[in-house]
C-alpha cells in the first residue's frame, strides 16, 4: 500500500511539473519524456569510458581519415545553418540582447525559434561522435572527464530548455556556440586532411582567444538578468544554469590558459608549443587538444 502511495505521489509531482511545459514541442522527437535521452546518454558514457576501450584494447586503431573529414565539415555546415536560423528567428529580427522573453505562440517566427532550439539540442547527440571517434582511434587520453561531462550534460539540460523555454535570452549562448563550432570544426576538418593542409592553419593560435571571448560574452549577457529591474523571463532557473555553466567553464579555461601560457613561457620553445597545444583546448567542446585528428 505504501509503495502504491509513493508511486501515486511521484506521478502527481511529475504531471504537475510538466503542466508548465511547452505543448508545442511535446510530440517532437525525443521530447515526450527525458527517459529516452537519459538512456542514450548513459549508454554513451558507458561505451566511451568502459565498453569501447575494452573492445579496442587488443584491436588495431581504426583509420577514420575520410570519415573525420566528412563528419567535421558536416558539423560545420550544420552549425552555419543553425547560426542562420537563430539569427532569423530572433537574434537578428527583433531580440534586444537584453530581457528577451520566450514567445509561446504559434506564429511562424516563434515556431522557427522553437524548431531551431530542438535542432541545436539534437546536434549535441551528433557531437557525441567526437568521443566515439577517439575511442575507435585509441586516443583514450583525450577522453577526459571534462570532455565526457560536457557531451553528457549539454543534451540533458537542453532537453528541459526545449521542453520548457525554447527561445528568448536563454538561447544566446547557443548562437555563440554555433559560431565557435563553425571555426573549431573547420580547424578539425582541415587537420584531419593531413600535413599538406597545415599551411592553412596559421590561425590556430587565435582559437584560444575566440573561445575565451565566447565564455566572457555568455557570462556577461546572461548576468544582465540580475541587474534588470523588471525582466519577467518565464523560467529563471535556466538563467542560473547558464550563468553557472558559463562561469565554471570560464574559470576552467582561465586555469588552462594560466598553466599553458604563463607557466609555459618558462619552457623551451618546443616544449612551450607542446604545452600550449595540450592545454588550450576546446573547453566548450570538452576537447583536450586542438590537434585531435593528428
Amino acid at each position: 500500500m505504501e509503495l502504491s502511495n509513493i508511486k501515486t505521489s511521484v506521478a502527481v509531482i511529475y504531471d504537475g511539473f510538466f503542466q508548465n511545459a511547452d505543448s508545442r514541442t511535446e510530440n517532437w522527437l525525443l521530447m515526450s519524456s527525458p527517459l529516452t535521452q537519459t538512456i542514450i546518454i548513459l549508454a554513451y558514457i558507458y561505451f566511451v569510458t568502459s565498453l569501447g576501450p575494452r573492445l579496442m584494447e587488443n584491436r588495431k586503431a581504426f583509420d577514420l581519415k575520410g570519415v573525420l573529414i566528412v563528419y567535421n565539415f558536416g558539423v560545420v555546415a550544420l552549425s552555419v545553418y543553425m547560426c542562420y536560423e537563430f539569427v532569423m528567428s530572433g537574434w537578428g529580427t527583433g531580440y534586444s540582447f537584453h530581457c528577451d522573453l520566450v514567445d509561446y505562440s504559434d506564429k511562424p517566427q516563434a515556431m522557427r525559434m522553437a524548431a531551431t532550439c530542438w535542432l541545436y539540442y539534437f546536434s549535441k547527440f551528433i557531437e557525441m561522435l567526437d568521443t566515439i571517434f577517439f575511442v575507435l582511434r585509441k586516443k583514450n587520453s583525450q577522453v577526459t572527464f571534462l570532455h565526457v561531462y560536457h557531451h553528457s550534460i549539454m543534451p540533458f539540460t537542453w532537453w528541459f530548455g526545449v521542453r520548457f523555454s525554447p527561445g528568448g535570452m536563454g538561447t544566446f549562448h547557443a548562437l555563440l556556440n554555433c559560431v565557435v563550432h563553425v571555426i573549431m570544426y573547420t580547424y578539425y576538418g582541415l587537420t584531419a586532411m593531413g600535413p599538406n593542409y597545415q599551411k592553412y592553419l596559421w590561425w590556430k593560435k587565435y582559437l584560444t582567444t575566440i573561445q575565451l571571448i565566447q565564455f566572457v560574452m555568455v557570462t556577461t549577457h546572461i548576468s544582465q538578468y540580475f541587474f534588470i529591474k523588471d525582466c519577467p523571463y518565464q523560467f529563471p532557473i535556466f538563467i542560473y544554469i547558464i550563468g553557472l555553466y558559463g562561469l565554471i567553464f570560464l574559470f576552467l579555461f582561465l586555469n588552462f590558459w594560466y598553466h599553458a601560457y604563463t607557466k609555459g613561457k618558462r619552457l623551451p620553445k618546443v616544449l612551450q608549443a607542446q604545452t600550449w597545444a595540450h592545454h588550450t583546448n576546446g573547453v566548450m567542446n570538452g576537447n583536450v587538444d586542438h590537434d585531435k585528428y593528428q
